[in-house]
């Protein structure tokens, strides 16, 4: 119980820190039984060269977001079935003696290389509740730099439901600020060159009473069809990038 509070304090506490990151957080929906929280980041990077950072966490993932409190423990199989996993090392000490035990963070749904990868997992304090989650991390070309390098797009999803102890607006928040966390730190590995920006982000994440219905990614359109699906019917939404802008055309040049 102490370390599930202690994930949850250090979750607060990335919220703090997400408005001076170089990426975009939102939590785009929050409803009695589910919330969802998108992230985004422009990337100095190839979508090869940022496929392969993502799948190594170890280079990238916050240590004070582990349960070993060291990235090096994490390993990701980019494979169907595969884990999102992290290693207990072993104490062997003066009056001490563990054996090495393991935490499987996510488990691996879909591997597309350099387009999407999907996993599904209840992250952090989320671990000791029964609720579901799934994380779905697109990739797209944006063009090229003005010096000619190549630019990847990387957009994360975690949509989280069932019944929690935690309060949707504060855990919400939290989570936000902990998936902002680890996109910052893996851009920061490829090298950010910007966060699009959305006019009052993080603004209509309502309650369900409220009827607003945000735009998020409809994976199964972006990996079939190459769209993100249809538009928001709410004109009071905020403004998001269009599909061509936010995502490319993932259908083209990768099959």
């Amino acid at each position: 119980m102490h370390r599930i509070h202690r994930s949850l304090v250090v979750a607060i506490g990335a919220v703090l820190a997400a408005s001076a990151s170089p990426v975009l957080a939102e939590v785009v929906e929050v409803h009695d039984d589910h919330f969802i929280t998108r992230n985004e980041a422009i990337v100095d990077a190839s979508a090869k060269e940022a496929w392969l950072a993502l799948i190594s966490p170890a280079r990238w993932w916050s240590g004070e977001h582990t349960w070993s409190a060291d990235a090096a423990n994490l390993k990701l199989t980019p494979q169907a079935g595969g884990c999102f996993c992290e290693t207990i090392p072993e104490v062997n000490e003066p009056g001490r003696f563990t054996l090495q035990g393991s935490v499987e963070h996510m488990r691996v749904i879909q591997a597309y290389p350099e387009v999407a990868l999907r996993m599904s997992g209840a992250l952090g304090p989320l671990q000791s509740e029964p609720v579901t989650g799934i994380l779905t991390i697109a990739m797209s070309d944006v063009g090229p730099g003005e010096d000619g390098s190549e630019r990847t797009r990387i957009v994360w999803e975690y949509n989280v439901a069932g019944k929690m102890r935690y309060p949707l607006p504060v855990i919400s928040q939290a989570v936000d600020g902990v998936m902002t966390l680890q996109l910052t730190q893996l851009a920061e590995v490829l090298g950010v060159v910007e966060a699009p920006k959305i006019s009052g982000a993080g603004e209509d994440a309502q309650s369900e009473a409220d009827g607003d219905e945000a735009s998020t990614i409809e994976a199964e359109a972006v990996l079939d069809e190459g769209t993100i699906g249809e538009e928001s019917s709410n004109a009071n939404a905020p403004e998001s990038p269009s599909v061509d802008e936010a995502f490319g055309d993932l259908g083209a040049g990768n099959g």
